[in-house]
């Protein structure tokens, strides 16, 4: 895979995560998400975490077909350390579990359902039009945010909306980085790293006064997104009592491959 070039020169770290011994990793600045520099986006931990179930224990007559993750707590750009296990074997559905500690506490729960590949099966999708990617490149923006982490090392390509704009909208994205050094990312690995910014591509308020952080996603792709674009169409929804739902559509240049789900915790923004 080819990574785009970066179009701000703030963006100094050349991968997400750095190895750091054995179940190990460092993060980079490049995972800082908009709400602090000093917490990770969703995106990249939820990634790793895919990464991990994917290399447990790996079967080629199997694929990752759904990843859920809880994030517990505001995740460090910090060391991150892994632990999986299989919780369910078997050859048809096996499924594992995958956790990120950092500072010495747990932070994110991933698990992932492992589905038996057949030939010769059906093939029913949806009847979308799916737009061309722009071809150029949108300038990341965050009323109020840090934007020279993850936003910035994300190639955005709005085919409809814009990060100045509150309600429905339409984007492409693209890692312009790896996750890790020399490593390519996985059709799963790439739609986490993608889909968890499906709150804020569909943000329906302010971010200046309002905070909508995801406390999971939930991924499910019937079947693996090909090339390396992900457009990503969110519908948010909140009902008023501190609690939204972000239901991203995803799809390739192909089609819809699956679809993406965020609970939010929403608050207002305390000045100072």
């Amino acid at each position: 895979m080819k990574f785009g070039v970066p179009v701000t020169s703030r963006l100094v770290h050349t991968v997400f995560f750095e190895p750091d011994g054995p179940g190990r990793y460092r993060a980079t600045i490049a995972t800082a998400g908009p709400w602090s520099a000093q917490a990770q986006h969703g995106g990249p931990p939820s990634a790793l975490a895919a990464r991990e179930l994917e290399r447990h224990e790996p079967d080629e007559g199997m694929r990752l077909a759904r990843v859920a993750v809880d994030i517990l707590r505001p995740i460090p750009v910090d060391v991150l350390t892994a632990r999986t296990r299989t919780l369910r074997p078997g050859r048809r559905g096996a499924l594992l579990e995958t956790v990120l500690e950092a500072r010495g506490q747990e932070v994110l729960y991933a698990r992932g359902w492992r589905i038996g590949t057949s030939a010769g099966l059906p093939v029913i999708g949806r009847d979308d039009s799916i737009p061309e990617v722009p071809p150029k490149p949108m300038k990341p923006a965050f009323p109020g945010g840090f934007t020279d982490g993850y936003l910035t090392a994300i190639d955005w390509r709005f085919a409809a909306g814009g990060f100045d704009q509150t309600g429905p909208s339409l984007a492409w994205g693209r890692p312009r980085i790896p996750l890790l050094p020399g490593e390519e990312l996985s059709p799963m690995c790439r739609t986490l790293l993608i889909a968890d910014s499906g709150n804020g591509v569909g943000a329906v308020v302010d971010p200046r006064e309002f905070q909508f952080l995801n406390v999971d996603l939930t991924v499910v792709l019937q079947r693996d997104p090909e090339g390396e674009w992900i457009l990503l169409e969110p519908a948010t929804t909140m009902g008023g009592q501190g609690t939204g739902l972000a239901q991203t559509a995803i799809f390739d240049r192909g089609g819809y491959v699956g679809t993406g789900m965020q609970t939010l915790l929403v608050s207002r923004v305390v000045a100072g």
